[in-house]
């Protein structure tokens, strides 16, 4: 499956958890956000996830299939009326 997130996403919340790094840990930084973004990407592409586009499209489909139902549901219920 493709990476359903945007690159970009990881690295603002890399360079973000690297920023909150104590002073101390400065040199490492572009280390630690280089580690932080394979380790949330890594733990990310473990799920199970789609994108919001593929969610869209299968609710649509639901809701289409939904109306069908209904439909049927209720050209059973006259059938058996008669």
């Amino acid at each position: 499956m493709s990476n359903p997130f945007d690159p970009k996403a990881f690295e603002d919340l890399a360079r973000r958890m690297a920023d909150a790094m104590p002073p101390q840990f400065a040199a490492l930084r572009s280390d630690m956000e280089a580690n932080f973004k394979s380790i949330l990407q890594a733990g990310l592409a473990k799920l199970d996830l789609v994108t919001r586009q593929e969610f869209d499209v299968q609710a649509g489909v639901l809701a289409r299939t939904r109306e069908k139902l209904d439909a049927l549901e209720a050209r059973l219920e006259s059938l058996q009326s008669k």
